[in-house]
């Protein structure tokens, strides 16, 4: 089996600054690392690097750091950091990324921003952009903000969009576990209407602080499979964020993926198509 990886991140807080990081996530995460994670009984990996929101005045530091360690790493695409509210200062800021070969999309992180954002019409400007450019957009909300993608989506609808880890869904823990909630569900559904829109199958695994089962996670999964159907889905190990609760989880991310594959073959997908051909698509990686 051929995998990518379309949601990997990468950090070194000697090389560059983060304020989110602590705790057991405080720690070098790069090439060495990863080489220790590589999954099992695959034939050939590759990922898509995603920005781990270093400071912003670093953004463009993070992309040459992930390019100096890509081939190390396997990273074969960068989605970097951007802010797209900013007007002339986005243009400039896109227009120093365009310099660097391996960037394919952006991603604004959204999730602690005000509810609206997305759809406000600076950003929709930036994003409009980001389309003309032929990259894409990871967006990455909590569950009260997937209608502000959706608007977003249906503003510039030739972007390509996806959502990054189902959009945070609550689904508990392995005690308690949730079910998907009316409101998510309607949300998630509004946001496969939109032709462009894709999702990944990532980040659960952290939304429980890394406790969790594969009948928790099933019915989540289920959900963005009957939104989105089987050609608009794409698997993100959410390394090494999905592997850490309080303290470093060796083995997490090959979990994820075996839950994922188990799945994805129950119900009849083509496991070439997620975890090969779909994100390669996605991301224009020839």
């Amino acid at each position: 089996m051929r995998v990518v990886d379309s949601h990997l991140h990468l950090w070194d807080p000697w090389e560059l600054d983060y304020e989110w990081l602590d705790g057991a996530l405080h720690g070098r995460f790069a090439e060495e690392e990863i080489f220790e994670e590589q999954l099992p009984g695959v034939s050939e990996e590759v990922s898509i690097f995603v920005q781990a929101e270093t400071v912003e005045r670093r953004f463009l530091d993070e992309v040459a750091w992930v390019d100096r360690i890509a081939d190390a790493a396997g990273v074969v695409a960068i989605v970097a950091g951007a802010r797209l509210d900013r007007g002339a200062a986005t243009t400039a800021h896109l227009e120093s990324l365009a310099a660097h070969e391996r960037v394919v999309g952006v991603r604004h992180l959204l999730q602690g921003e005000r509810t609206g954002l997305a759809a406000s019409p600076d950003f929709v400007a930036g994003a409009r952009q980001v389309a003309e450019r032929g990259w894409s957009f990871d967006a990455c909300v909590r569950p009260h903000q997937l209608s502000d993608v959706t608007a977003l989506a249906a503003a510039v609808p030739e972007l390509f969009l996806v959502l990054d880890h189902l959009g945070k869904p609550a689904i508990g823990t392995a005690e308690s576990p949730l079910r998907p909630s009316a409101e998510w569900l309607r949300d998630l559904h509004a946001l496969g209407r939109q032709p462009r829109a894709h999702v990944k199958l990532s980040g659960l695994p952290a939304e429980t602080g890394g406790d969790w089962t594969d009948a928790q996670v099933i019915p989540f999964l289920d959900a963005a499979l009957e939104a989105f159907g089987a050609e608009r889905l794409l698997w993100g190990s959410d390394w090494p964020v999905s592997s850490v609760d309080t303290a470093y989880r060796p083995g997490s991310r090959a979990r994820w993926f075996h839950t994922v594959a188990d799945w994805a073959t129950s119900r009849g997908i083509s496991s070439d198509a997620l975890f090969w051909s779909t994100p390669l698509t996605f991301y224009g990686i020839r």
